[in-house]
């Protein structure tokens, strides 16, 4: 064993350590969408004393933070999103009506003078202060829209430290004077000469006036300041929360998802079951292709599976079910690295016969090394626009396919490259061809050297092909339209689970008698309904239920979705923004890396592919939603994938044999790189196939989007892309591209390593 493997092997047992003690000792954050509960999107909205900004915001998000512990939510989630949305998320809420109406109104803020502490006046209200005794509070004096500011405040020189500086509106100031000037009449320690500051029902701080002032003179407005024992962070929650009080933002929901906690877990056992079997089904595929080294591999890939969860547990990732998806399907493309780097050294292996087995497996692992890193940047690319540009669930898909790249990365090229030099140090391994995998060149690649087909000849006649495949498509687009999911429309999509068998017929008739004449009712079973309606309160919810509880039974709602119109306007912005950004942000990291005709034939096919998709989405008469733009996203990363891997094929080749005309070049590129192409896709339709069979209704489209899009860009990135490179190259007068290391030595027979006798077969 050679110093370099032995490092790999020490790496690889640590993080596989480390990685199984987090998978057994860390539980995984799950998301609303597996564990049950209310989401809620709030859109801040300008009134007539305050502006929607960030910092009114963050004024109001503390406020309804107060409010949503009040109603016992366990470990609830509010995060402010751009500058002016708050999104909240209330675990295990499955009624959204009372959170709805607390987070909705807006904030109660006033002054109350201070009576006897238990004393029954008329009026009074008692109410623990912040120390835990009682108040007896008189009527509000002053309500907090009369307050102008609140700052916290240093002052180091006269000794008092932190304090909270108050500032009113001119009428406000006057009647501050007067409450501060009514309290100042009781003798220095009394109760009655504290004044309570009551934010929605709770003292939030009671001062108490100070002795210098006279009876009757009170506090003049822009000099009050409130001392104490402050800390900096309690001066400035303090602050916050008088000022958030006074500066009331209005909010209004602009989405709205209740999820059951049964759907949840049908998700999780679902993607579960499609993770095993589609694995199972991955595992067994490439022990098959490439013997001992493959199932080396498949270790690898388990490895993988634990340390990408081990992973998303540590950071602490939320798994959405899109996310849970893409875990899922990201073992299945996990394969794509060793599959480059076996087919490579099974062609360094069959040109070379003197070759090593270790000599050859390093060469492979050498010369696959640039197509995995720019195939992967691709991908990781698509994640980031996922993240950046996605909302909910998508931005938890973008992080779960980021990490699930980088962890692919090492599974290939340290866990599973150590696996198989350790392998090599064995005489039987060597010995037989048959055994380790890549001692013979496949039956793909042995049909090729006896057929060498001449794939392109006319380019003309592909491209022909794939533009044809588009005017099917955007016919679909045209004639039977885009579904556009509630997400990007606004509207409500609630589905119930009824105890009784319920037609579609006979619950849209039932729905209508209630008063809901515009619902879409669909079935997605013989207990299952789906109804969308462009609004419904939540009192309208419940009618809609009663109604279906009548011809139903007993009516369950496992999932509700409110979206606004804002909120929609938003999602299609995005999608196009995403879809823009990600062609360009391709197009330039292709063209550096590549050449521009390269770059330009590679975008060409990810449009050709992203109009293919949502052409047969019109066709089949599917949605598309949020998740629908999840997986578009995911086959544009796939489809420049298998283009970059392609291309890089043509550039080594090409850089070795200028003189060569480009076609028969591309023709052998192509060729060569056929049986990573098929085994990688066989590889993801395994765990497709799996999901889009078990993963029920919630995994159905996201699944079938993937099985188009995978299917549509293993065809482009060869027929597709280089086709219109050839043309581009016939075009243009550029050289070919420089060779990037030394040519090779030539084989004993005296050919070049690129010559035409050999059939194309070497890499």
């Amino acid at each position: 064993m050679t110093r370099a493997t032995a490092v790999r092997a020490v790496l690889a047992a640590a993080v596989l350590l480390v990685s199984v003690f987090i998978t057994l000792t860390m539980p995984p954050r799950l998301g609303l969408d597996l564990q049950g509960g209310t989401r809620m999107v709030l859109q801040a909205k300008d009134s007539g004393t305050a502006k929607a900004d960030r910092e009114s915001t963050d004024r109001t998000l503390e406020v309804l933070r107060q409010r949503i512990d009040s109603l016992g939510v366990a470990e609830p989630v509010l995060t402010r999103s751009g500058e002016d949305r708050i999104i909240v998320e209330l675990p295990d809420v499955q009624d959204p009506r009372q959170a709805a109406e607390v987070l909705g109104r807006t904030a109660q803020l006033g002054f109350h003078a201070v009576g006897t502490t238990g004393a029954g006046q008329d009026g009074a209200t008692t109410l623990p202060d912040e120390q835990g005794g009682l108040l007896s509070l008189g009527p509000e004096r002053l309500s907090g829209a009369g307050v102008k500011d609140a700052t916290a405040e240093f002052h180091a020189q006269q000794g008092t430290g932190w304090t909270v500086s108050l500032d009113f509106h001119e009428d406000a100031g006057q009647e501050w004077k007067r409450l501060t000037g009514d309290a100042a009449c009781h003798p220095a320690g009394d109760e009655r000469r504290r004044v309570a500051i009551v934010l929605d029902g709770r003292v939030i701080s009671s001062p108490q006036v100070d002795p210098s002032t006279g009876c009757g003179s009170g506090l003049p407005s822009g000099s009050t300041r409130i001392t104490g024992s402050f800390s900096a962070d309690e001066a400035h929650d303090l602050a916050l929360l008088i000022k958030g009080g006074a500066l009331p933002v209005p909010v209004e929901t602009v989405e709205q998802r209740t999820v059951g906690p049964t759907l949840g877990a049908l998700a999780i056992d679902a993607s579960a079951r499609a993770a095993l079997i589609g694995a199972a089904a991955t595992a067994l595929f490439i022990t098959v292709v490439y013997r001992l080294f493959g199932a080396l591999a498949a270790l690898a890939l388990a490895a993988y599976g634990v340390i990408s969860y081990a992973a998303l547990v540590a950071l602490g990732v939320t798994l959405t079910l899109p996310g849970l998806a893409g875990f899922v399907l990201a073992v299945g493309v996990a394969v794509d690295a060793d599959v480059l780097v076996f087919e490579r050294a099974r062609e360094e292996y069959a040109d070379r016969s003197s070759r090593t087995l270790r000599s050859a497996l390093t060469a492979g692992f050498r010369n696959a090394r640039s197509a995995v890193v720019d195939s992967n940047v691709t991908t990781l690319i698509a994640a980031a626009l996922l993240f950046l540009l996605g909302s909910g669930p998508v931005k938890g898909f973008g992080v779960t396919l980021a990490i699930g790249v980088l962890a692919s990365m090492f599974s290939a090229l340290v866990v599973a490259r150590a696996l198989t030099e350790i392998a090599t140090g064995s005489r039987f391994v060597n010995d037989y061809r048959g055994v380790n995998g890549i001692g013979r060149p496949g039956r793909v690649r042995t049909w090729l050297r006896v057929r060498d087909p001449r794939l392109f000849r006319s380019p003309q006649r592909w491209l022909t092909l794939s533009t044809a495949l588009v005017l099917v498509a955007m016919t679909g687009i045209l004639v039977r339209g885009v579904d556009l999911g509630v997400e990007f429309t606004g509207g409500r999509l609630v589905e119930y689970s009824t105890s009784r068998p319920v037609g579609v017929e006979t619950a849209r008739d039932a729905i209508t008698a209630a008063g809901f004449t515009d619902a879409e009712v669909t079935t997605a079973g013989e207990r299952d309904l789906s109804v969308r309606t462009g609004t419904l309160d939540n009192e309208g919810e419940h009618a809609l239920r009663a109604a279906l509880s009548r011809e139903g039974g007993e009516t369950l709602k496992v999932s509700d979705e409110l979206i606004g119109p804002s909120l929609g306007d938003e999602l299609r912005r995005n999608a196009l923004i995403a879809l823009a950004v990600a062609v360009s942000v391709q197009l330039v990291y292709l063209v550096v890396r590549f050449r521009w005709t390269f770059a330009v034939a590679s975008v060409g096919a990810l449009v050709h592919d992203v109009i293919l998709l949502v052409g047969a989405f019109a066709w089949l008469g599917r949605p598309v939603d949020g998740i629908f733009l999840a997986a578009l996203l995911t086959v544009i990363g796939y489809s420049v994938n298998d283009s970059v891997v392609v291309f890089d094929r043509v550039r080594e080749l090409w850089a070795r044999n200028r003189r060569t005309p480009v076609d028969r070049i591309a023709e052998r590129a192509v060729l060569q790189t056929v049986p990573r192409t098929v085994n990688t896709g066989m590889g993801a339709l395994f765990i497709l196939v799996a999901l889009a069979a078990l993963g029920g209704d919630s995994l159905a489209d996201f699944a079938l989007a993937l099985l188009i899009g995978v299917c549509v860009g293993t065809y482009s990135s060869v027929l597709t892309a280089v086709p219109a490179a050839l043309l581009l190259e016939r075009t243009g007068k550029a050289p070919p591209p420089a060779a990037k290391r030394a040519p090779r030595r030539r084989p004993a027979d005296g050919r070049s390593p690129g010559d035409p006798a050999d059939n194309g077969a070497r890499v």
